[in-house]
């Protein structure tokens, strides 16, 4: 993993002696995974930013809490690590400036992933420099996956399908939603340990599956983003279980999803569940190198409307270690798709405070069209008892 961080690195600094970019502050917890390797476990939300900051011309240097430094040096094959502490003239502030100088031209950073307490600092500390956005470089590279990533995510693909057996597996009557949930967490966790060895820099990757899993059932399947909570299963309720914020491996994020009804379906929720399914396949089927990504939402929208209902606000978005990267599958994005992109690729259809249809894969783009990273039937899914 390490070396290919490192060689991502490289690639990147290229590129930014390519545009005159001397250096670039990174923040977001993907990009510092994606370039250095690791990833913290208390994060910006504390108020304790590590950070990476990326000289085109010289070796990177990290900057991270004491607290994080024992695992971050582990973690990482950056060695130039500065540790800071909550007190005292040792600040994460000092450390940031001594890295950046007393004057530099230009602050390269991520425009929509800095925290407030740093944007503040740079922009109290360095009044009369500009501040522009790598976001939109690093995001270019993050767009094709190597065959090492593919293979982290087709991982993260069979992960995924442990667990939505397991949520399968679980729906009968009477069973409250929080025992699917349960049932996700320890397959997909299992399964993740078969990838793991306790060595070097596996030792540092948790194979636990963790987040609160979204799920609705009933009339409240149309909420989208409700959670497991302790709603019983009543015969032909809708049970949707969406995997997106949950079914990853190594950082890598997968999108995936199914619908699936208790004992049998009724009338209005097969035709709606199928719609979703067939919008879904449409797109997918669409999926080759040189399509644009608004045709491929466009393959989707138009089932939508011959079904009589309204179109989504996206079909899919592409993935890697952000939950959500570019480019997006909708309207008015006209990205060319290309070879080594990876995609979440959705069908979905809500009627409000009654039923919904629903179904997401993740697939990555090849030379000769597409490979289904996740895989579970996409069809009308009963309950197996």
């Amino acid at each position: 993993m390490l070396s290919h961080a490192k060689s991502r690195t490289e690639t990147l600094q290229t590129r930014m002696r390519e545009l005159g970019i001397d250096r670039a502050v990174f923040t977001d917890e993907s990009s510092i995974a994606y370039l250095a390797g690791f990833w913290g476990y208390l994060g910006i939300e504390f108020g304790r930013p590590s950070m990476l900051i990326v000289d085109a011309h010289d070796a990177p240097t990290v900057i991270t809490p004491l607290m994080e430094s024992e695992m971050v040096t582990a973690m990482t094959w950056v060695d130039d690590i500065r540790k800071w502490e909550d007190f005292g003239q040792n600040s994460w502030a000092r450390a940031l400036q001594s890295v950046l100088s007393d004057n530099p031209k230009t602050i390269w950073i991520e425009h929509n992933h800095i925290p407030a307490i740093v944007r503040n600092f740079l922009d109290e500390t360095y009044p009369n420099t500009p501040l522009k956005n790598i976001s939109p470089i690093l995001g270019a590279q993050r767009m094709i996956k190597s065959d090492f990533e593919i293979n982290i995510m087709r991982q993260a693909g069979e992960i995924a399908g442990a667990m939505m057996a397991a949520a399968h597996q679980s729906l009968a009557e009477g069973v409250p939603e929080y025992e699917s949930a349960l049932a996700v967490i320890n397959a997909g966790s299992r399964k993740a340990a078969t990838f793991l060895t306790n060595t070097g820099w596996d030792r540092f990757v948790s194979p636990m599956i963790h987040n609160l899993q979204i799920l609705q059932s009933g009339s409240d399947a149309s909420m989208v983003h409700r959670r497991a909570s302790i709603k019983t299963y009543e015969k032909f309720d809708p049970v949707y279980f969406c995997f997106c914020n949950m079914a990853q491996f190594k950082q890598y994020k997968l999108g995936f999803d199914r619908m699936f009804h208790i004992t049998d379906v009724s009338a209005e929720g097969a035709r709606v569940q199928l719609a979703a399914i067939d919008a879904q396949q449409a797109a997918i089927a669409s999926i080759k190198t040189g399509v644009r990504a608004s045709d491929v939402a466009a393959a989707a929208n138009e089932i939508y409307a011959q079904r009589g209902y309204e179109t989504g606000y996206r079909t899919g978005r592409s993935i890697g270690v952000s939950y959500l990267e570019a480019p997006e599958l909708k309207a008015g994005d006209d990205t060319i798709l290309q070879a080594g992109m990876t995609f979440a690729v959705d069908g979905g259809i809500s009627i409000d405070g009654s039923t919904a249809g629903r179904i997401g894969d993740s697939i990555v783009v090849t030379d000769t069209g597409f490979e289904y990273l996740t895989n579970y039937p996409r069809e009308i899914l009963l309950s197996k008892s």
